[in-house]
């Protein structure tokens, strides 16, 4: 193993941003993943001037994107809504609790859960999830249980997932579960 001569290397603080180069940086973190606003905020308080002035850069950048349309919270919930519902299979109260994790307002989460999945029979997408990470039915009651465990932590209601028990031929005894 060879070692570099003169010791470590050590790392220059960055140089804080002024608005154009922030909002440079703020467009590139956007075209690498969509992001809500609290989360592309985070990106640039670590790379803006610190104290009000870079407060102030912050807000004239988020308010330019927006004005721009390239960054909505109301389009990032619809879309990770889809995609989550669509192609992960999850359930409504696991895209819930994550769009509420990056900071969609509460309003904006209801709306998007609301519109994707209305009408929705529950049971069957926990049954297509099952599908997609190719779970079999439990054999005795400790697989049950990790099933059980594992559908709720997807976000499937209990009553989806005794469902989906049933289906399979687990006699489960359904109890009542308070929903949040």
């Amino acid at each position: 193993m060879a070692f570099s001569r003169g010791g470590p290397k050590l790392r220059r603080p960055r140089q804080p941003l002024a608005e154009p180069a922030l909002f440079d940086y703020a467009v590139a973190m956007l075209a690498r993943r969509m992001r809500t606003e609290r989360e592309l905020r985070r990106l640039m308080q670590t790379r803006a001037e610190p104290g009000p002035t870079g407060l102030a850069a912050m807000d004239a950048v988020i308010r330019r994107l927006v004005e721009l349309n390239y960054l909505s919270d109301t389009r990032f919930a619809a879309d990770y809504t889809r995609l989550r519902k669509e192609g992960q299979k999850l359930g409504r109260r696991r895209v819930q609790q994550d769009l509420a994790a990056k900071g969609v307002a509460a309003g904006l989460v209801n709306t998007a859960i609301a519109t994707a999945y209305g009408g929705i029979d529950e049971a069957a997408l926990a049954r297509d999830y099952c599908a997609r990470k190719r779970m079999k039915p439990p054999a005795d009651e400790k697989e049950t249980a990790r099933t059980m465990g594992r559908l709720i932590r997807a976000g499937f209601s209990a009553s989806a997932v005794f469902k989906v028990l049933r289906q399979w031929g687990i006699p489960v005894e359904e109890f009542e579960v308070e929903e949040a």
